[in-house]
């Protein structure tokens, strides 16, 4: 017998008790469901990459595409996974931006259909304020300032009055974008992710190679650094691993000076790191050098929830619905510039 559609099956009341929250995200190359109770208790987290060849970047139509083919049996297997059936969802939530339009789009379309299917509360979530409550959850920090770091947002963030301050941020290209095209320069594969392969070569580097150091107040700016180091690669004076090496150390050391700065400003001795860049062990280990110093902790977590997830989807989704916030159908569009500091975080105190 087959499985039914997670679209067709009945619904019948979820408990009232321990509402449990499924989170759909696709703001990127990658599509994600996760389930998740109102305890916090991590129910399922699946997720499927789209992976281009070596070389090239992933295409907004076809990214969408891939999300679309994907999502419906990311949603029966995260159930399954759960032990779940649809009537025992009580909100979905999704990932309403910032991102890459037709992904994002493709996502919503999904998430709308099952919330008025299986008449439950829509919610739509801030990309990177999911990442933060993620962070938060797992790590158990509790005022930290966060370091975004990810393919399309690089902020300096502090939670402050009932928002998620940004107290510094790129002002061109993200830091994930830019190692993600100079991997694409070196012909460095995709799988599993251009970032992580650029960090193998760069613990093979011996020789640090000069590059622009750019840091504007609290700002920092990525693209002229981009430029440099593609034009040393194809003079072929320094070896791949050499300028991988370099570039790492040269972008993080400037998110290190950026995140101390903004600690000593609110006066935090935490500091979260989030996203996907996030996962990058050289970047852990010299903002824990910083941190330490400063007589303070760091708190980073693993590829399961730096990585886009819908399980930080469904986190956010459900602390914003433990408020009472939820999204009508009209509002449900998504935004590409969706920015951090326009939530309001009445979730927090």
């Amino acid at each position: 017998m087959s499985k039914p559609s997670p679209c067709t099956a009945g619904r019948r009341p979820a408990s009232p008790g321990n509402p449990i929250t499924i989170g759909l995200e696709g703001s990127a190359n990658k599509i994600g469901v996760g389930i998740i109770r109102e305890d916090g208790t991590i129910m399922a987290n699946l997720r499927r990459t789209y992976i281009t060849p070596p070389g090239q970047g992933f295409l907004p139509r076809a990214t969408a595409q891939h999300h679309r083919s994907h999502v419906l049996d990311l949603v029966q297997e995260a159930l399954d996974q759960a032990g779940l059936k649809p009537g025992d969802i009580s909100r979905v939530a999704f990932t309403q931006g910032p991102g890459m339009a037709p992904p994002l789009i493709a996502v919503a379309v999904a998430a709308r259909t099952l919330a008025q299917i299986w008449d439950v509360p829509l919610i739509g979530v801030n990309h990177c304020v999911g990442h933060i409550e993620m962070g938060r959850l797992i790590t158990g920090a509790e005022n930290p300032v966060v370091l975004y770091v990810s393919g399309g947002n690089t902020q300096v963030i502090a939670y402050s009055e009932r928002r998620y301050r940004i107290f510094g941020e790129t002002i061109d290209i993200a830091i994930g974008n830019c190692l993600d095209r100079f991997a694409r320069v070196l012909g460095v594969p995709n799988d599993p992710s251009p970032g992580y392969n650029i960090e193998l070569l760069a613990r093979k580097g011996k020789r640090f190679c000069p590059l622009p150091y750019v840091v504007k107040g609290m700002d920092v700016s990525f693209s002229g650094i981009l430029s440099q180091v593609e034009k040393l690669a194809r003079e072929g004076v320094y070896t791949p691993e050499d300028l991988c090496y370099s570039l790492q150390e040269t972008l993080f050391s400037m998110l290190v000076e950026t995140t101390e700065r903004a600690m000593a400003h609110v006066g935090s001795k935490e500091v979260l790191i989030v996203g996907g860049v996030g996962c990058n062990l050289r970047l852990q280990q010299m903002m824990g050098h910083m941190v330490e110093q400063r007589g303070g902790h760091i708190y980073a977590t693993d590829e399961r929830f730096l990585i886009d997830n819908g399980l930080m989807i469904a986190h956010a989704g459900s602390e914003m619905a433990r408020v009472g916030l939820t999204t009508p159908l009209e509002s449900s569009a998504c935004s590409q510039r969706f920015r951090t500091d326009e939530v309001y975080v009445t979730w927090r105190d």
